[in-house]
């Protein structure tokens, strides 16, 4: 399902309940009268593992379109649209009894299934660049990129972790990195590179010269004249 599990509702103020149910935003909902119906933070980020008494909880909104306030009596009208989250099969936990049936079909009206980062080809190149470049920043090194070996191992790495990972990875690579680029030992993928054959000198120049390109379109927003007149080409 989609990123994130919102509930917004057509009240005067917005219903969010959710995914990052940590206690400042659950502080935060409450402060517009909208966690309530949930009676304590979800301390989950995604619907699959939400607890079976507070599926019922949601459920019950869902169904009835009323809540309350905490501490409130009166029975609050909700129009509410969720978008949910979750990496489980949840017609499994359906099965096994995790998961209520009939919040299921309550919640999968249109599921959108976003298939996993290893899955995603030369996204997850450009994903990494999107990371390297904002830990690089955010570091100090705003010149920061990726060396060609670590462009292979990203490329090469299955990714059980998905974006979460690769996320991790780069912004601690991007931290120990000692030079202007970040390689595979700075993200702990030499192994990812162990089965892969040798690279041509001609690979390797056109590799580099891919990342230069690249580096100067994101720096031009995507201008190629701009680009082209600092590589001077």
């Amino acid at each position: 399902m989609l990123s994130g599990l919102l509930v917004l509702g057509r009240l005067a103020k917005v219903i969010v309940v959710s995914g990052q149910g940590n206690k400042q935003n659950a502080l935060r909902a409450v402060g517009v009268g909208a966690y309530d119906f949930l009676c304590k933070p979800v301390d989950t980020d995604e619907i699959g593992e939400l607890p079976v008494p507070l599926q019922v909880k949601l459920l019950s909104v869902l169904q009835e379109k009323t809540f309350q306030r905490v501490g409130g009596r009166q029975e609050i009208q909700s129009d509410a649209r969720v978008i949910a989250a979750t990496s489980v099969n949840l017609q499994e936990s359906v099965a096994s009894g995790t998961f209520r049936e009939d919040l299921y079909f309550r919640l999968a009206v249109v599921v959108v299934r976003v298939p996993p980062l290893r899955d995603r080809g030369d996204d997850i190149a450009l994903v990494a660049k999107e990371f390297v470049h904002r830990y690089g920043v955010q570091h100090g090194k705003p010149s920061l990129t990726f060396a060609p070996d670590a462009l292979r191992a990203i490329d090469r790495h299955h990714w059980p972790g998905n974006i979460r990972e690769l996320q991790n990875r780069v912004q601690r690579a991007a931290i120990m990195a000692e030079g202007k680029r970040v390689t595979a030992s700075d993200l702990e993928l030499t192994d990812a590179l162990s089965a892969l054959p040798p690279q041509t000198l001609k690979e390797v120049r056109e590799n580099v010269e891919r990342e230069l390109v690249q580096n100067a379109l994101r720096r031009h927003g995507g201008k190629i004249t701009s680009a082209a007149l600092e590589l001077a080409v």
